[in-house]
């Protein structure tokens, strides 16, 4: 198992895209499963996720939040997925007028 990153406040400004979140060395993954750990502070924070430029998640709202608390794998998965492999591409939208954070873990388990 490989964090392909992990962010803890990662801000996005209101009404507005988020940048880029994965890059470097584990950009690029093989046949594996790709999970996806997330905590918004608050509604209105959604979330696309792209291996190959296939869409995992498109957009869609974080379903899991809270203004308190902590990630948990167990308690904050918001998709765990068999990927044929390709570049992975995630960001986050930001649908409110205030400023949002997500504590996030991004997770790749290879597999043969």
């Amino acid at each position: 198992m490989v964090y392909i990153v992990s962010k803890i406040a990662e801000s996005t400004s209101a009404n507005s895209k988020g940048t880029e979140q994965v890059s470097g060395q584990y950009q690029f993954v093989e046949k594996g499963v790709l999970n996806l750990y997330a905590l918004a502070s608050a509604t209105g924070l959604n979330v696309t996720l792209k291996v190959n430029g296939i869409a995992l998640i498109d957009d869609q709202p974080m379903c899991m939040f809270g203004t308190s608390g902590t990630l948990k794998k167990s308690d904050n998965i918001v998709i765990s997925q068999i990927v044929a492999g390709g570049r992975v591409e995630m960001h986050f939208r930001n649908t409110t007028g205030g400023a949002l954070t997500c504590d996030y873990i991004l997770e790749y388990v290879p597999t043969k």
